[in-house]
């Protein structure tokens, strides 16, 4: 089977969200530190430094429980604005080596060579990863690490860049692939899960070896019993299964309420805080929504949720606020979480005019200058009246997607 050359970087932040708050405040470097969304009793770990890590701190851990571990570990508050500068800086230096450059989170990222010009193509591809590694210490600074992986597809470039963590940098050939996968367990590939390991010991493969010698049709038939054997197989062998792009089927955002004692009033104005963010998520995708779904977890732990479905499109923040009023006054208070999301997503206006036309043209308006405030100024430079006083109510950024990373949600 024809191997393509190895023209795929994978590059990965170390300990992305930590690294990145050592880096900010020097204090906190070579100690260890936690991440959570908010500083409270029950706070939960949403990263951890090296330092933490060795310590036995893991990311889901209360923040009691972490620190009966490690009396000293030190939690920190997220700082989204800082997160989403940094991975804008990591992609823009990634962006110099080629044209196809693909951010999967916010913390890691695929170059093709394939789509770079000549002078780029033919250099050493261990210089160019040492390069980077420079250039991320030389343009965001002298704390940031990251590993680097190099390889024919995505797979196993990300493979390789786990394989030294922190920053490591390897690559895997046709030559050295055996080699590598005799040190590895079938979970230390990335997508092997424990019930994806069950299946392959089901067929009598416990090794990452025995997995890349099994057939394709054992693959297929025995394991996935779906042509995702035919990818296994394939993406094993270095063909590239996996350079695709899911569409956003929704848009949504939730909040943990800070207290059960908020009023009526102040309950609704985090809710519509909520729904203009979404608002804005939804317009800087160019998209518009029909449905919009509303939910509440309370302290009693009962779910409640309700969804209302329009006949036309929409995506201004009139109207998303409108229709989450509307819903989160039918469901159940005082409660500890709430959130919205848009669904039923398309990427074009109804064609037809309306009786409201004039009046939808200026919301649509409204909202596109507010917008553009908002961008140039800052999140919240321009909001409604009935959501002031939320500044607080900030975007968590998540590590599994960048959709709206490039723009400005702090």
């Amino acid at each position: 089977m024809y191997r393509p050359p190895n023209d795929v970087i994978f590059i990965d932040l170390n300990s992305c969200f930590a690294t990145i708050e050592q880096q900010a405040r020097p204090m906190l470097r070579g100690r260890p530190v936690a991440i959570t969304n908010r500083i409270t009793p029950n706070a939960c770990v949403i990263a951890a430094s090296y330092e933490a890590k060795a310590r036995g701190v893991k990311v889901g851990m209360r923040r009691r429980e972490a620190e009966a571990l490690c009396r000293d570990l030190v939690f920190a508050e997220t700082e989204p604005s800082k997160y989403i500068y940094v991975h804008q800086k990591l992609r823009h230096i990634m962006e110099d080596y080629s044209a196809d450059v693909v951010m999967k989170s916010i913390d890691e990222g695929v170059i093709n060579l394939a789509a770079a010009p000549p002078h780029i193509r033919t250099r050493d591809r261990a210089a160019i990863g040492r390069e980077i590694k420079q250039r991320l210490l030389a343009e965001v600074g002298d704390w940031m690490r990251c590993n680097v992986g190099i390889s024919s597809n995505r797979f196993l470039a990300k493979l390789a860049g786990e394989l030294h963590k922190p920053d490591g940098l390897d690559e895997i050939t046709a030559k050295n692939q055996r080699a590598i996968f005799a040190t590895l367990k079938l979970t230390d590939l990335p997508g092997i899960n424990i019930r994806m390991e069950r299946r392959l010991n089901a067929v009598n493969i416990f090794t990452p070896l025995q997995f890349l010698d099994a057939d394709e049709a054992t693959l297929v038939k025995f394991v996935c019993k779906s042509i995702d054997g035919t990818k296994w197989y394939q993406r094993l062998r270095g063909i590239e299964v996996d350079d695709w792009q899911s569409d956003i089927k929704t848009v949504g955002r939730q909040y943990v309420m800070e207290s059960r004692n908020l009023t009526r009033r102040e309950t609704e104005a985090r809710i519509l805080h909520l729904a203009e963010d979404v608002g804005y998520r939804l317009r800087s995708k160019g998209l518009y929504a029909r449905g919009v779904y509303a939910w509440t977890y309370g302290y009693d732990d009962i779910y409640a949720h309700r969804a209302h479905l329009t006949p036309a499109v929409f995506n201004t923040d009139v109207e998303i606020c409108q229709i989450a009023r509307q819903l989160f006054a039918d469901l159940p208070s005082p409660v500890r979480i709430i959130g919205i999301t848009l669904y039923k997503l398309q990427n074009h206006p109804e064609p037809q005019q309306t009786f409201w036309q004039e009046q939808a043209n200026r919301r649509t308006h409204l909202c596109t200058a507010s917008d553009a405030i908002n961008l140039r100024f800052g999140a919240r430079t321009i909001h409604s009246a009935d959501s002031y006083g939320t500044d607080h109510v900030k975007t968590k950024i998540s590590f599994g997607s960048v959709r709206y990373l490039d723009h400005s949600l702090t």
